[in-house]
C-alpha cells in the first residue's frame, strides 16, 4: 500500500469496507494498486494500445500521437508510483479551482447588477425623452453568464454537485463509489473533454483573429497592437466583441479536464486503500421516501 512518502508497505490484515467486503488491500487488484496508482495502469494500457496502433498503422489519433503526448503518458506511468507526487499535483489543481470559484462568484454579482440595470432601464425608459436602454448590457450579461459557468464548472466537479441517483448512491461504500467515478471519468468524461479541447482550440484561435488561410495555409495572427479589431463581434445590437468569451471556451475546458484528472487521482487513492489521500467531496443524500 502507498505510504505518505510514496513508498510501499505490506499489510498483514485484510481491511473491510462499510459493506463488510474485503477491500483491495489483499486482492490481486490491490497488489497492483500498491505498485502504482490506478491512473498509471490506465496510462500503461493506453501506451500499449498506442504502440500496437502505430505498428499496425491504424488511421486513428492513437496511432499518430505527437511526441508530447507520448512523453505525457510515460511521465504519468512514472509519477503513478509516487503517492506524494500525485497528491501534490492534485492539490495544485484544486488550488486553481479555488481561484476560479472566487472569479465565478464575482461574475455572479456582476450578472445581478447588469440584469438589475436592464430591468430598471426597461421600465424607466418611458420617463425620458431619449432612449436610455443600452443593448450592450444585454450582451454583456449573457457573456458574463457564460464566464460564470466556464470558471465554476471545475469547482462544481470538485465538490460533486453533478446529478446522481442519490437515493441509490448513498448506500454504497466509499470504495464502490470511487470505482464507479474512476471508470466513468476515465472512459466517458475524459474522452469527451479531450475531443472538446481538440475542437475548441482552432475555434478559439479564429475567434481572436487567427487567419488559418494566410501564408499558404500556415495561418497568421493579426499584426499591430489593435488586435481587438480582428475579433468577432456579436450579432446583437451594440456589436460587442465576442472573441474573448468564445476563446475562453477552450480555457474553460482545460480547467475542466484538469479537475477531472484530480478526481481520478483522488478516487484512485480510495481504490488503493489510501482514504487519507482520497479527499473526495462528501455529497449530501436526500431523504428516502418509501
Amino acid at each position: 500500500m502507498f505510504m505518505a512518502d510514496g513508498q510501499i508497505a505490506d499489510s498483514q490484515e485484510t481491511p473491510l469496507d462499510e459493506d463488510g467486503v474485503a477491500t483491495s488491500g489483499d486482492s490481486k487488484v490491490g497488489r497492483l494498486f500498491r505498485l502504482a496508482h490506478p491512473i498509471g495502469w490506465v496510462a500503461a494500457a493506453f501506451t500499449v494500445l498506442a504502440i500496437i496502433a502505430t505498428i499496425v498503422g491504424w488511421d486513428l489519433l492513437v496511432a499518430r500521437m505527437p511526441w508530447w503526448l507520448w512523453l505525457t503518458t510515460i511521465a504519468t506511468i512514472a509519477i503513478s508510483t509516487s503517492a506524494t507526487a500525485l497528491n501534490a499535483i492534485r492539490a495544485a489543481i484544486e488550488r486553481v479551482s479555488d481561484v476560479t470559484r472566487v472569479a465565478a462568484m464575482i461574475f455572479a454579482v456582476l450578472i445581478f447588477f447588469l440584469q438589475l440595470f436592464n430591468v430598471v432601464t426597461r421600465y424607466a425608459n418611458n420617463w425620458f425623452e431619449r432612449d436610455i436602454l443600452f443593448n450592450q448590457t444585454f450582451s454583456l450579461a449573457w457573456m458574463s453568464f457564460g464566464m460564470l459557468f466556464l470558471l465554476g464548472v471545475n469547482y462544481g466537479v470538485r465538490d460533486g454537485i453533478n446529478p446522481r441517483i442519490d437515493f441509490w448512491w448513498a448506500d454504497w461504500s466509499a470504495r464502490r463509489k470511487a470505482w464507479l467515478d474512476f471508470v466513468m471519468h476515465t472512459f466517458f468524461f475524459l474522452p469527451f473533454l479531450i475531443l472538446g479541447i481538440r475542437v475548441l482550440k482552432p475555434f478559439a484561435a479564429r475567434s481572436l483573429g487567427f487567419n488559418r488561410f494566410a501564408n499558404d495555409g500556415a495561418g497568421s495572427w493579426p499584426s499591430g497592437w489593435r488586435v481587438w479589431e480582428s475579433w468577432e463581434v456579436s450579432g446583437n445590437a451594440g456589436e460587442l466583441p465576442v472573441g474573448p468569451i468564445q476563446a475562453f471556451l477552450f480555457v474553460g475546458f482545460m480547467l475542466w479536464i484538469a479537475q477531472v484528472v484530480a478526481e481520478m487521482i483522488k478516487t484512485g487513492f480510495v481504490m488503493a486503500g489510501r482514504d487519507d489521500l482520497g479527499d473526495v467531496a462528501e455529497v449530501d443524500a436526500p431523504l428516502r421516501v418509501e
